[in-house]
């Protein structure tokens, strides 16, 4: 999956690891990363299985690839990663 953001915008996406998730596991810590520099994490937190970041900046035209780490209450780890373009709207 990707997502489009505008250069200007500064706005809020997520990881879903609520199906992931087994009966009572919560998310204890989780870890937002871009690979290339020009756009901006800021705002991580967690709840109810799903991670929430806000983005912002960028540059017109660039792909940029957003990776989620994740551990669990139950001593489990992942990464998931997703890809966004930044393009004038």
């Amino acid at each position: 999956m990707q997502w489009i953001k505008d250069p200007q915008a500064k706005l809020d996406y997520g990881f879903d690891w609520s199906a992931w998730l087994q009966d009572g596991e919560t998310i204890i810590s989780q870890e937002v990363t871009v690979a290339e520099e020009g756009i901006t994490i800021t705002d991580v937190s967690s709840a109810d299985g799903a991670v929430t970041f806000w983005l912002s900046g960028g540059v017109h035209g660039q792909w940029y690839h957003i990776n989620c780490h994740i551990v669990t209450s139950a001593g489990r780890e992942d990464d998931r990663t997703k890809s966004i373009q930044v393009i004038e709207r």
